[in-house]
This record gives structure tokens, C-alpha cells and sequence, in this order.
């Protein structure tokens, strides 16, 4: 861009032009990325997360023109991950992908960084839908009958979940709250070991994704009960949710990425826009179809805010129900 010169002054237009001849080198600022981009899977490798990872390395690279290094950093409950984009330099380059532990652990755990002040939200993936499903022999078939049978009989009714502090957990433990009931809660270690409890009988319950639960529910040794999203899911329509028997009711499961507070907001901006780019390609919407995940992009600042409200729901209902880690 080219100054006018004052006439009134020629040292100061002299001085201007100085300026103006020196800032692109002194204050430009490289294109993002500038560099490879390290894309952090806090989980290890072959779950739902990794996959989700590997489509997004590919594509993004085409969009970029740069490397995409996904490194595996799993542990203490996907903390061990975030905890290394939290403190990585602030520019872009190492990004994070989170799920639903991401607003569960602050309220869980002692932690090493903030969640809210030394992590950014980029945007939401994808989310997906929990199902709460019966063994097959329940006397009850809708969770308006469930739930009228479980106060009729406190305690004496329970459920799997894949393990406490798990977002299966959670749902159920506010449904519980909710509805004013009292259920046993059988947690397992992952979800494959509590399905032949349910299909037996021998627990009454199963929390679990809807994903994995679905082909159970068509072969009939899982009993359909409710979806916990906020509206029905479009890979089973036909099963209603909790909120339509408890208004604003809304429990799912998370995929998204954050990156170190501090980034620039141009470069968060550009990250979000390009992912965007990418969660409308068919192959990547058909790749998140497959993992039973719908595309749920929000802005950056409506990430940052999800984060922060859910963060103090679920410690809210940590220290009202009083859950503890296994």
C-alpha cells in the first residue's frame, strides 16, 4: 500500500515512508502452517479417535501443503496429551484432538495445566448419541415404563457402563437426578465385558454408544430404551430420546481440537476455517458416518464457552452424586 506525503512536513513524510519501507520485514508474519503440524492423539492407537485422526491428516495436508505428524500420547484419562498441547509454543503447529473426557477431567482429576486458560477450542468434529438399552427380558419397554418401575423398586435395579467418570456414566448418573430415581451402577473396564451381563439378564442395564450397541439392538439381545442426545439419531429414528420425556435432556459424546492458549486468533481462525473445508468432503463425512459420528462444527468462541459450561455441569454433578475414579 503507498502513503500520501504530506506536503506539510517532509521529515515526517520522510520518517513515514522509512516506516513504511521497513514493516513488511520487521512485523510480517508467515503464512500458517510454516511448518509441519504435529496433531496430538491423547488415546492409543485403533480406537474411534485415531481413525477420525488419520482422515484428518490426510485431507488437511492437501490443504496445507505441509506435513501432518500424528503423535500418540495416551494416558491418565487423555490428560497425558492434552497436558502436551497445552504447553506447546502458541502458533499452531501442535494441534490437540479431545473427546468427551476433555470437559470430564477437571472434574475428576488433579491436572497439570487449566483446561480453560491454557487450551483454546478449535471446533467440535463430531458428536455421537449414547443409548440406554435393556436386556431383552425388561419387563419395561419405554423409559417412561422404566422409570416408573424403578421407583416402585429402589436399588434393586442396575446398570453397565464402560467405567466411572466414563460420559455413559455421567448421562446416567444425571438421568438419575433428573428422574429421582435410585439405580446400581456396574461399572466395567470398556464396554465389551458388560454386553454379556446385559444380554444374560444378569444386569438389567447398558449405557454405551449407540454405535456399538445398534447391531446388539437389531439382533434383539438389547432392548432399546432411549437415546441421550438431543434428538433422535438418524442411524436408529426410531428410537425416541430422554428429552422427550425430560425436556432439554442432553448427553452425548464428543470429538474436537484445541491448541495452546495464546495462538493467534487469525491462526485458530484459519485452522477452523480449513477444517471446516475438510468435514464437508464426502469421504470424510462417509469416514465419520462409519464411526458413528455426525459433523457438529461450532465457531471457536462457541467451543470455548461449550467447554467451560460443561466443565462445570459435570463437576457439579460430580459432587452432588459423590463419583469417584475407579
Amino acid at each position: 500500500m503507498t502513503h500520501p506525503i504530506s506536503r506539510r512536513s517532509f521529515g515526517l513524510s520522510v520518517t513515514a515512508a522509512a516506516a513504511t519501507a521497513v514493516a513488511p520485514q520487521v512485523f510480517a508474519q508467515p503464512s500458517f502452517p510454516s511448518k509441519p503440524v504435529t496433531l496430538i492423539v491423547p488415546n492409543a492407537p485403533g480406537g474411534a479417535i485415531d481413525i477420525l485422526a488419520r482422515s484428518l491428516q490426510q485431507h488437511l495436508q492437501s490443504v496445507w501443503g505441509q506435513s501432518v505428524i500424528v503423535e500418540y500420547k495416551p494416558g491418565a484419562g487423555t490428560a497425558l496429551g492434552t497436558d502436551f498441547a497445552a504447553k506447546a509454543t502458541p502458533d499452531g503447529h501442535t494441534l490437540c484432538l479431545v473427546a468427551t473426557p476433555h470437559v470430564i477431567n477437571p472434574a475428576l482429576r488433579q491436572l497439570p495445566f487449566d483446561t480453560v486458560k491454557d487450551l483454546s477450542g478449535i471446533t467440535i468434529l463430531g458428536t455421537s448419541n449414547v443409548l440406554i438399552s435393556a436386556t431383552p427380558a425388561y419387563a419395561a419397554n419405554n423409559l417412561k415404563d422404566v422409570m416408573e418401575l424403578v421407583k416402585k423398586n429402589p436399588t434393586k435395579f442396575a446398570y453397565a457402563s464402560p467405567g466411572s467418570g466414563s460420559s455413559m456414566h455421567f448421562a446416567m448418573e444425571l438421568l438419575k437426578q433428573r428422574a429421582g430415581i435410585e439405580l446400581l451402577h456396574a461399572p466395567f473396564k470398556g464396554s465389551g465385558p458388560a454386553y454379556p451381563e446385559v444380554f444374560s439378564g444378569r444386569i438389567d442395564f447398558l449405557v454405551d454408544p449407540l454405535f456399538s450397541s445398534l447391531p446388539h439392538v437389531k439382533s434383539g439381545r438389547l432392548k432399546p430404551i432411549a437415546v441421550t442426545g438431543p434428538r433422535r439419531s438418524p442411524l436408529a429414528p426410531e428410537i425416541p430420546t430422554v428429552a422427550e420425556l425430560y425436556p432439554g435432556f442432553n448427553v452425548q459424546s464428543m470429538f474436537g481440537m484445541v491448541v495452546a492458549s495464546g495462538t493467534p486468533r487469525n491462526v485458530v481462525q484459519k485452522i477452523y476455517a480449513d477444517l471446516i473445508t475438510v468435514l464437508k468432503k464426502p469421504e470424510v463425512i462417509e469416514k465419520m458416518a462409519s464411526l458413528g459420528l455426525e459433523p457438529n462444527p461450532i465457531t471457536p468462541e462457541q467451543f470455548d464457552v461449550t467447554i467451560k459450561e460443561d466443565i462445570e455441569r459435570w463437576t457439579k454433578l460430580v459432587k452432588s452424586a459423590n463419583i469417584k475414579l475407579d
